[in-house]
C-alpha cells in the first residue's frame, strides 16, 4: 500500500502490512444529513445520561481524542488528538476478524468501522459502527491504566489460538450484521442468517483460546463496570455506545458481579441485552485477571496440548523450539512419547521458519510449499541438548559438513544423512541441513526420503510456545483473511434526498442562527410527506424551544411528537428522551463536567 495515509500518525504508520490490508477510506462526504443528526443526537443523549453513570468526565474525553458532539468524527482529527496519547486510529469496513482486531490493539490503534447506523437502529445495532467505535471506546483512551490493559490485551490476543470453528462463526456474525444495517435487507435473508447463526453458535464445542479471551475482552472493554457492585461506573463501549442499554443495565434486574477469572465461562449473545454484567474495582484488576489467563494458553506453555491445539485451528499457527527456532504453517501432525512428550511436528502445505520473528532467508513458504517436518528432543545418551552443542561438542558427535552422519533421538527418531549446513543464532544451534537423507521412527515408519531433496532439520528439545498465525507475518503474506462479504452502501431515491435536504437545512439554521423563518414550512414538509420521521421534528422544536419566539409552531410540534410517541411503541423512548435533553440542555451539562 503504497499510498497508504498514516495521518501524520506514529502508530498507524508503525502498522504491518497484515494489517493494513483492512483499512478502508472513510469517505467524509458519503454521511448524510440525516447521519449527522442521528451521531448528534446520540451524542447528546450519552452525555445527558453518562455524565451520571460513566466513570470518566465523557467530555473531556471526547475532547482528548477529537470528537465533538456536533458533528461525526474524521479520522485525521482524531489521528491528530490521538498521537498526543501514544494512540492512532484507522477505518474498516465492519467486523474484521478477533485476532487482526486484537494485533491492532496491540500496535495501540483503534479500529473504527466506517459507517454509522440507520436511524431505524438508532438505540442499538449489533454491527460495529462510528458511534460505537469513537464515542465508546475513544474516550477512555486517555486514561493510562486502561490504555495500557487495552494495548496489552491485544497483544496477548494476537497470540490466542482459535478454532476452525471460530472463523465460521465470525463470518456469521459478520453477515447478519451486514444484513440487519441493510436498508433493503430482504426479512427472509435476515431469518436464514439468525438461524444459520444459532446453529453454529449451538454447535461451537469446547470454547478456543480466543472464544474465551472474547469473553474476557466482552465484558470488560465492551460491557465493564468499574467500582462497587452497588453503584458501578460504566467504562465498557459496548454500553457507553447504546443509549438504551447504559440506561437500562444500572437496573437491578441485571445481576452485578465482581470480575475474576472466573468471569471466562461466562458467555454472550452479541443480539440480546446482557442478563448480567461484571464490575471490577481497579483496571489493575483486568490486568492481573488477563495475566492469569495467559499462564494457561498455548503461546505461556507450549508442549503436546498446545501443538493440538494448532492441530485443530487448521489455519497458520506457530511452534517455537527451545532453540528459538520458529515453525509456522499448517499443523497436522505430532508425535507423542509414553510420557505424552513432543517427539516430531508436522506441518502441510506452504511453511516457514523463522527466528525472533524474523523469517530466515532462503526458507519461506515457497521453499517449503510442501509442508515441513522435524523431530523434538534429545539425542539419546547425550548429556546435553543438542540446541546447546558447541562446534567441538558436534565434532566429538560426528557431526561434520561433509560428513555422513548418524543422529538417534531419545524417542527412537533416526536422522542419517550428509550435512551440508549447520545454523546457530544467539549462542544456540537452530537448524541442521542434510543431503541424501532419510528419516525413520523406532517403528520403521519413514518420515523422509533423500529423494525428497534437503532435509533441514529444526533443533530443540521441547516445543516451548504455539501461538495463532505466522511467526512473521508480513514475509509470510497471511492477506488472506478478508472477508468476501461486504457492507452494504445506499443508493438514496429522489424523495430521501429531499429529506436529506430538510436535514441540512435545519442544521444551517442551528449554525448560522439565522433563517428561522422557512421552519414553519419545513414542518409542514415533514408532516406531509415524511410521516415516519421523528428526529427532524425534534430538532426544529429544540430550536424554537431555546429561541422563545415561534410559540405556536413550538406548541404544534410538541403535540405533534407527543401524539407520535403515544402511537408509536417504537419512537416511544426516544421521542421522551429527545424531548429531555431539549428541556435540560447539553450546552448547560458541558460547563458542569
Amino acid at each position: 500500500m503504497s499510498d497508504f495515509n498514516h495521518f501524520n500518525n506514529a502508530q498507524v504508520a508503525k502498522l504491518p502490512k497484515h494489517l493494513k490490508q483492512f483499512i478502508v477510506a472513510q469517505n467524509y462526504e458519503k454521511y448524510t444529513p440525516i447521519d449527522q443528526a442521528v451521531w448528534r443526537y446520540v451524542m447528546r443523549q450519552n452525555y445527558s445520561y453518562l455524565k451520571n453513570v460513566a466513570y470518566y468526565p465523557y467530555i473531556k474525553g471526547l475532547q482528548r481524542a477529537g470528537l465533538s458532539i456536533e458533528y461525526i468524527p474524521d479520522l485525521q482529527t482524531m489521528n491528530d488528538n490521538l498521537g498526543k496519547i501514544g494512540w492512532g486510529a484507522v477505518t474498516v469496513d465492519g467486523f474484521i476478524p478477533p485476532a487482526a482486531f486484537m494485533e491492532y490493539q496491540a500496535y495501540r490503534v483503534l479500529v473504527i468501522a466506517a459507517d454509522i447506523r440507520q436511524i431505524n437502529h438508532i438505540e442499538y445495532t449489533p454491527a460495529p459502527d462510528i458511534i460505537h467505535e469513537s464515542a465508546g471506546h475513544a474516550p477512555i483512551i486517555a486514561d493510562t491504566d486502561y490504555n495500557n490493559y487495552l494495548s496489552y490485551f491485544g497483544s496477548i490476543g494476537a497470540k490466542a489460538m482459535f478454532s476452525a470453528k471460530d472463523f465460521e462463526l465470525y463470518e456469521a456474525i459478520r453477515k447478519l450484521s451486514i444484513l440487519k444495517e441493510a436498508a433493503d435487507a430482504d426479512v427472509r435473508e435476515i431469518a436464514k442468517a439468525e438461524k444459520e447463526l444459532r446453529y453454529i453458535n449451538a454447535n461451537m464445542g469446547e470454547p478456543s483460546e480466543m472464544a474465551l479471551l472474547g469473553r474476557l475482552h466482552w465484558w470488560t472493554v465492551e460491557y465493564g463496570l468499574i467500582g462497587s457492585l452497588e453503584e458501578p461506573k460504566i467504562y465498557g463501549a459496548g454500553l457507553l455506545s447504546s443509549i438504551g442499554e447504559s440506561a437500562t443495565c444500572m437496573q437491578s434486574t441485571v445481576k452485578k458481579l465482581w470480575y475474576n477469572i472466573d468471569t471466562v465461562n461466562y458467555s454472550y449473545d452479541i443480539t440480546k441485552p446482557q442478563p448480567q454484567l461484571f464490575v471490577t474495582e481497579t483496571f489493575q484488576n483486568l490486568i492481573d485477571v488477563l495475566e492469569a489467563f495467559a499462564d494457561t494458553m498455548a503461546f505461556r506453555k507450549g508442549g503436546t496440548e498446545s501443538v493440538m491445539k494448532a492441530i485443530a485451528c487448521k489455519n497458520v499457527a506457530t511452534a517455537v523450539y527451545s532453540s528459538g527456532l520458529q515453525v509456522s504453517g499448517v499443523f497436522t501432525d505430532i508425535g507423542i512419547d509414553a510420557q505424552d512428550e513432543v517427539t516430531f511436528i508436522k506441518t502441510t502445505g506452504p511453511s516457514a521458519l523463522a527466528f525472533g520473528g524474523k523469517e530466515l532467508l532462503g526458507h519461506g513458504k515457497n521453499y517449503h510449499a510442501d509442508g515441513f517436518s522435524s523431530p523434538v528432543g534429545k539425542l539419546k545418551n547425550a548429556t546435553k541438548a543438542l540446541e546447546d552443542f558447541t562446534n567441538e561438542d558436534l565434532k566429538s558427535a560426528g557431526c561434520e559438513v561433509g560428513k555422513r552422519t548418524e543422529l538417534l533421538f531419545e524417542s527412537g527418531i533416526k536422522v542419517v544423512g550428509t550435512i551440508m549446513s549447520v545454523l546457530n543464532n544467539s549462542s544456540k544451534l537452530i537448524m541442521i541441513s542434510f543431503s541424501d537423507c532419510s528419516v525413520t521412527e523406532a517403528n520403521g515408519n519413514i518420515l523422509f526420503k533423500p529423494e525428497w531433496g534437503t532435509y533441514d532439520m529444526a533443533v530443540g528439545e521441547k516445543i516451548v510456545s504455539v501461538f495463532n498465525g505466522a511467526a512473521d507475518k508480513d514475509a509470510y503474506e497471511e492477506i488472506t483473511l478478508i472477508s468476501n462479504e461486504k457492507t452494504h452502501h445506499i443508493a438514496y431515491d429522489e424523495k430521501t434526498l429531499r429529506l436529506h435536504n430538510l436535514y441540512k437545512l435545519v442544521r444551517s439554521i442551528r449554525e448560522k442562527g439565522e433563517g428561522m423563518d422557512k421552519l414553519p414550512e419545513i414542518f409542514a414538509a415533514l408532516k406531509t410527506s415524511y410521516r415516519n420521521d421523528w428526529l427532524c421534528a425534534l430538532e426544529i422544536l429544540e430550536l424554537v424551544f431555546h429561541k422563545k419566539q415561534y410559540h405556536q409552531l413550538e406548541k404544534e410540534i410538541l403535540i405533534y411528537l407527543e401524539i407520535k410517541a403515544g402511537k408509536e411503541p417504537d419512537h416511544t423512548k426516544l421521542i421522551n428522551d429527545g424531548l429531555y435533553v431539549i428541556k435540560n440542555p447539553v450546552s448547560q451539562l458541558i460547563t458542569e463536567d
